[in-house]
């Protein structure tokens, strides 16, 4: 397939985004109706974990999502224990925006943007019924301090003599990190949940009950082995897979959602079998109502922290710093989708099933795109581009041309 050809099909597909800032007019997003008519679950990726433009659009579109389709979850990548003080917020509840967005745990998230779409819920879900708020879930089960906090006043109030076993057993190393205690036999995982079955027995209160259940699936990502010849049993597998889980929970039979993660998490499949998304897993458990959208980005800059390139990575705790970007030459998938609309636009890639053979084959073949999670390679990191498989992984790609740093509170 010509390059050329490949330009002229991009260019005759996409349709302009009016831009990315929420609040604006969604006449540019009226073709996501027809879209995503028969969807449940709607993907809104991001290929780095600090970049403006892409908070901002995702905003944008979970309000179209919200305001014009029923949606009524946001899941975000997010400490499932800690979201529960964003879900009160947003449905009315005390405190503010900022903290209880900083208190999610991941430095990725305390934005200026993440805490603008907090604002937002709250503003819209004001005056409106139960049913027709839309609610806030954490479906990471990382970071969890809010659910040892919960479980700790419980037990401080009504199960005293347990306190010390759970603060030097449990408390001590759940919340170490994934893949921090690799271990086959599970022992941390089996001990959260006795501690499940202890306060099921003696009726504790909801709430409680809750924060048990997180407890033991923070216990399966640290226990889970980073490396494993069964891609579902690797940290990223485990994490992803309760993830999916998570999503699944919360939409219950009928609901709406949106799900705000990477896009490597998002993708419905890799071109690594070695590799097991979450976006799989959605897959297999809602078919055509899934819809992935991957959100890539031109030239500009974006908010990593950087490790040493190669084996001397060193230390994963440095400051986050604002990396340079450019999208890459025309070789890229960025370059090519800019090359044929040199604008903000969106691509639908169910549409491939219409489109010419010629363009179906180019489209089979690996593209390279970029794909950056919360660290970079210094130095290195201008030059890593990632295989994807577009069709296979992505239903849609939002692309924003030009790019800046998150803005930190």
């Amino acid at each position: 397939m010509s390059e050329s050809g490949v330009q002229q099909w991009l260019e005759e597909t996409a349709w302009a985004l009016s831009g990315v800032e929420a609040g604006t007019p969604y006449d540019d997003l009226e073709p996501l109706r027809k879209v995503l008519a028969d969807v449940r679950v709607v993907g809104l990726g991001e290929a780095t974990h600090g970049t403006r433009e892409f908070f901002q659009l995702k905003h944008r579109l979970l309000e179209f999502l919200v305001t014009e389709l029923g949606c009524r979850v946001l899941l975000m990548e997010a400490s499932e224990s800690a979201a529960v003080a964003v879900d009160a917020y947003v449905r009315g509840g005390p405190g503010d925006a900022p903290t209880v967005v900083s208190d999610l745990g991941f430095w990725v998230w305390a934005t200026e943007e993440v805490v603008a779409m907090v604002q937002w819920m709250r503003k819209y879900n004001s005056g409106r019924s139960a049913d027709e708020q839309v609610g806030f879930v954490g479906i990471d089960p990382q970071k969890c301090s809010a659910a040892l906090n919960v479980i700790r006043d419980y037990l401080v109030s009504d199960a005293p003599e347990r306190l010390e076993l759970f603060d030097e057993g449990i408390a001590a190393e759940i919340d170490a990190g994934p893949g921090a205690k690799p271990d086959p036999k599970r022992a941390l995982v089996r001990e959260a949940e006795a501690l499940v079955g202890f306060l099921d027995k003696h009726s504790a209160p909801p709430e409680v009950l809750v924060a048990g259940r997180q407890l033991v699936r923070s216990a399966e990502v640290v226990c889970a082995e980073k490396e494993h010849k069964e891609a579902a049993r690797t940290v990223f597998g485990v994490r992803d897979r309760l993830m999916a889980e998570a999503v699944d929970t919360a939409l219950g039979d009928d609901l709406m959602g949106a799900v705000w993660a990477h896009n490597g998490h998002l993708a419905a499949s890799r071109p690594s079998a070695a590799v097991r998304p979450m976006g799989r897993e959605l897959r297999e458990r809602y078919g055509s109502a899934y819809y992935a959208i991957a959100v890539l980005g031109g030239s500009g800059a974006f908010r990593a922290r950087r490790t040493w390139p190669g084996p001397w990575a060193g230390s994963r705790s440095g400051p986050v710093e604002v990396n340079k970007l450019d999208r890459g030459g025309f070789s890229s998938l960025e370059g090519l989708l800019e090359a044929a609309n040199p604008r903000d636009h969106f691509l639908d890639l169910r549409t491939v099933a219409q489109a010419p053979g010629e363009i179906k084959n180019w489209l089979e073949e690996p593209q390279m795109f970029r794909s950056f999670g919360a660290f970079v390679a210094r130095w290195t990191y201008k030059f890593q581009f990632a295989p994807t498989l577009l069709p296979e992984e992505f239903d849609g790609v939002a692309y924003v041309v030009s790019t800046s740093p998150s803005r930190p509170l």
